[in-house]
């Protein structure tokens, strides 16, 4: 189940990361509201998704992470 959920969220992020920087690098050529829709608001998908990912990762992190030193 887990597996399944990353093959979801996983390419979300990568959409939501390009939707940061191109937002970002046309902040001056799109509309405000346009700009307050996408950046923001993907932001704020971003950055939730991202707290998913890593908890359903958790395991991965502690075992990179948190070593114990041998």
């Amino acid at each position: 189940m887990k597996q399944a959920i990353l093959k979801i969220i996983n390419p979300v992020l990568a959409v939501l990361m390009l939707n940061q920087i191109l937002t970002a690098a046309l902040h001056g050529v799109i509309h405000r509201k346009a700009y307050a829709f996408f950046h923001e608001g993907g932001g704020i998908l971003l950055a939730g998704l991202s707290v998913l990912h890593v908890l359903l990762n958790w395991k991965w992190v502690q075992a990179n992470f948190f070593k114990k030193p041998s």
